[in-house]
């Protein structure tokens, strides 16, 4: 199989695995946004809230595990090129009917390569920061559905999730 017909570019033509040569490709504007969910108990979700955690502000120190994640994310994932983030943002959303906080991560850049992985990187370090900063009262705590909501940029143009 030639790399050229192998839809997953991470492997050269012998299978080999490798790191995508992006030279030839123009930089654009490149967004991409990911989201995640932790759920715990009532009382965990209660207590973020209410800031009185041992550990102090729990969603302000998840959003800068998160911002400083997505900088990081080429030293987690073996094959992701290093990217100049332009910008990373970093929200949380509470859902109290359902005991849950759901992160979500946008990273921009104007480059050769997407930033999909750098929004990932982003929720999941997020969701572990607060799992980490809770689980004293809370080891039950559980992650769902995190995903890629949308990207834009580069020859594949938009793509946004179902």
């Amino acid at each position: 199989m030639t790399a050229s017909r192998n839809p997953l570019t991470h492997f050269d033509a012998s299978g080999q695995a490798h790191m995508v040569d992006v030279a030839e490709k123009g930089e654009t504007r490149r967004v991409a946004r990911a989201a995640g969910t932790v759920c715990m108990r009532p009382e965990t979700l209660a207590l973020i809230e209410s800031g009185d955690s041992r550990k102090g502000d729990v969603l302000g120190v998840a959003r800068i595990a998160a911002i400083q994640a997505a900088k990081r994310a080429a030293d987690l994932i073996p094959l992701c090129h290093p990217v100049a983030l332009t910008r990373v943002g970093v929200t949380f959303a509470i859902d109290r009917a359902r005991a849950c906080i759901v992160c979500e991560a946008t990273a921009e850049t104007v480059g050769r390569t997407g930033v999909e992985m750098e929004a990932l990187t982003a929720v999941s370090a997020g969701l572990l920061t607060i799992y980490d900063m809770c689980k004293a009262v809370d080891r039950g705590m559980h992650f769902e559905a995190i995903r890629l909501l949308e990207k834009s940029g580069g020859k594949s143009g938009h793509w946004q999730a179902d």
